[in-house]
Order: C-alpha cells, then sequence, then structure tokens
C-alpha cells in the first residue's frame, strides 16, 4: 500500500488483507493515531475494525493520509459555503459580514444629522465626516 502525505511525499507501507485501519494506523503513526485520517477513493476510513480487504484496498492502492490539528478534530465533509471569516455558534453570519452595513448605517445617520441639523456641526466635524466617508469608501470598494 502506497501512503500519500499533503506534501506530495508517498511511504510504501507492508500491510496484510486481514489488517484492519486501527493495527495499519498504529503500525506506521504510533501515538498519533487520533490525529492521523486516512482517505481512500474520497472516503475516510473512520472505521477502525474494518479489515483492508472489506475496503477493497489492495496491492499498490493509494491511501491519502492527512494530520489533523487536534485529536478530537474531524475534517468537514463539504466545504461551508459563506464568508471566509468564522461564525459564532447560533448566528447565520459571521461579525465580519454585519460590519460594513453597520459601518454604513452610522455614516447615513452621520449625513443625516449634517443635513438636517447642520447648525450643530463645526466645520471641523463637518471635514472629519468627509475624510471618515471617503475612507470607508476606499476601503469598501477595495475589500469587494
Amino acid at each position: 500500500i502506497r501512503l500519500k502525505f499533503l506534501n506530495d511525499t508517498e511511504e510504501v507501507a507492508v500491510a496484510r488483507p486481514e489488517d484492519t485501519v486501527g493495527i495499519l494506523k498504529s503500525k506506521y503513526f504510533p501515538g498519533q493515531e487520533s490525529q492521523m485520517k486516512l482517505i481512500y477513493r474520497g472516503q475516510l476510513l473512520q472505521d477502525q475494525a474494518r479489515t483492508l480487504r472489506s475496503l477493497r484496498i489492495t496491492d499498490n492502492c493509494v491511501i491519502h493520509c492527512h494530520r489533523s490539528r487536534g485529536a478530537a478534530a474531524a475534517p468537514p465533509a463539504l466545504p461551508e459555503p459563506g464568508p471566509a471569516g468564522p461564525t459564532a455558534p447560533g448566528l447565520p453570519l459571521g461579525g465580519g459580514t454585519l460590519m460594513v452595513p453597520t459601518v454604513m448605517v452610522v455614516l447615513a445617520l452621520g449625513w443625516y444629522f449634517r443635513i438636517n441639523y447642520r447648525q450643530l456641526f463645526t466645520a471641523p466635524a463637518t471635514v472629519s465626516l468627509i475624510g471618515v466617508t471617503v475612507l470607508v469608501t476606499f476601503l469598501a470598494f477595495g475589500v469587494y
């Protein structure tokens, strides 16, 4: 059996058809069994008791090996759609996805008050509002 790693290196593993996935892990990754994820034909080999014969792993088959960072970390089955940032549990959106609309609402309120209550805004306050608006506009268009 060929064990192929993410950095495209390969290692030849000698195993018998009656060996289990657990035996293969303990033989070639001692002490790291819980961190190692073995993938054969796109399927994660999770059942440690399955034999190589029952999985139809024969001579010269390739098993992809991935070491997860934590012992309990399991790779997701499919990539999650949506924003690249992490999401808070229970919230459908991440905190970063609401940042741009929030800043836009604050700027709109600032301009509303500047237009309707101009007597409360000094010249430096108006210049600051213009500067922040220009800066946010460039940042928003630069990101997207």
